[in-house]
């Protein structure tokens, strides 16, 4: 206990030296040891390198993991050291439901055996993205995080101990030069006594010979001894000072100059998180590919005609039936002007977005407006023939709401 007492009590006198020592030159009372040009380039760049390693861990977090609550749920499961228990995401999440909905409105019918294809497609994406997940935190996430975490912490920790003893250094620093000062102080003193006494000494008719040496000059060179004694003292703490700051300020440099050798394993890392992602958005182009060539040949068996429900077309215009080929109109000779409507089968459409058109074959849209829209055969199925008063052209299909 007396052992914790004394080390308590010596640890709170070097805080409050230390805490002196600062607040001085703070305000520019005392003098500050300097740090070489070298050493504070090193700083500014290890304080660079994690600040901005830190913005893009956590926006590489958030990227990775857009929902708050899933990297809370992340984070807790991590300081507790259990597993993060596996959930589907949410492509996986769309295409079970997609699936499970074709299920319910038949798969033989359409639009179920399109959502069954469109389901499987979304299960494939989250599972490419999941591999994709566990990658860039393995290849890219963790070295950023073990920076931040270990040597970071290190270096910040060397930082404090050598800031230390600086302060310790220059608090002996400051104590030497005021012992110096205070034993000049004292040995002019003693100067001056031992002049004033010999003066009044010659002026004495009887001379007192049991008082050789005046007693002012005594007490004087016992002044000026203790100084001394002060002054090597304070020399041999400085010397103990500097050697201990010029050790941890050598230890402090080494770790600095690691942060190159961070830089090379970041650099190498980037790289690897920019492979994983070509490799992720190369695969999900690939799946959707797949899907849209998989829809494309099955449109024809969903969507033969988007008129083609209008039995009386034929039977009452008293013309050929849409599937001779010797009336179907080609599309790569369509000549819109002349193109005639039809007696039945018009509709009226809505324009949703303005359309520009892009030859004297297309007609220009403007949003909001209603136009008579009829379909000819051979005419390819994203397309339909649009007329506005005397105007007549292609329009996209996707550009209108057909109204009943």
């Amino acid at each position: 206990m007396d052992f914790n007492v004394k080390k308590l009590a010596s640890d709170a006198g070097i805080f409050f030296t230390r805490a002196i020592q600062f607040t001085g030159e703070k305000f520019g009372q005392v003098e500050k040891t300097e740090l070489d040009a070298h050493f504070e380039n090193l700083l500014s760049r290890a304080d660079s390198t994690k600040n901005w390693t830190e913005k893009i861990f956590r926006q590489t977090e958030v990227l990775l993991q857009p929902n708050p609550s899933s990297r809370i749920e992340e984070f807790l499961y991590e300081k507790l050291d259990r597993t993060v228990p596996s959930r589907p995401n949410n492509e996986e999440l769309l295409g079970h439901y997609m699936q499970d909905a074709a299920k319910d409105f038949g798969p033989g019918t359409p639009y179920g055996s399109t959502l069954i294809k469109v389901g499987d497609c979304e299960r494939r994406l989250g599972s490419v993205q999941r591999e994709f997940l566990q990658t860039s935190a393995i290849g890219f996430l963790t070295p950023l995080r073990n920076f931040l975490e270990g040597d970071w912490r290190t270096i910040s920790k060397e930082r404090r101990l050598l800031e230390n003893r600086r302060l310790d250094l220059d608090s002996c620093k400051a104590r030497l030069k005021k012992a110096k000062l205070a034993e000049s102080k004292a040995a002019c003193e003693g100067e001056i006594n031992l002049s004033d006494q010999t003066t009044g000494t010659i002026l004495q008719a009887v001379p007192d010979f049991q008082e050789t040496r005046p007693r002012n000059y005594v007490l004087s060179a016992s002044a000026s001894a203790l100084w001394s004694e002060e002054v090597d003292k304070a020399e041999h703490e400085l010397r103990l000072a500097q050697t201990e700051f010029d050790r941890q300020a050598e230890v402090t440099r080494l770790l600095l100059e690691g942060i190159s050798s961070t830089h090379v394993n970041h650099l190498r890392c980037l790289h690897e998180f920019v492979e994983a992602q070509t490799a992720y958005y190369k695969q999900c182009h690939l799946h959707m590919q797949d899907l849209q060539k998989e829809l494309d040949s099955s449109n024809g068996d969903v969507f033969p005609n988007a008129f083609a429900g209008n039995p009386g077309h034929s039977m009452a215009s008293g013309g050929s039936s849409p599937l001779d080929p010797a009336s179907a109109v080609e599309t790569d000779t369509l000549k819109i002007e002349e193109v005639q409507a039809p007696a039945t089968g018009t509709r009226k459409a809505k324009v949703l977005y303005d359309y520009d058109a892009a030859d004297t074959s297309e007609l220009s849209l403007l949003a909001d407006e209603l136009i008579t829209v009829y379909t000819v055969p051979g005419m390819d199925s994203d397309w339909l023939v649009g007329e506005r008063g005397n105007q007549k052209g292609k329009v996209p299909v996707t550009y209108l709401e057909l109204l009943s």
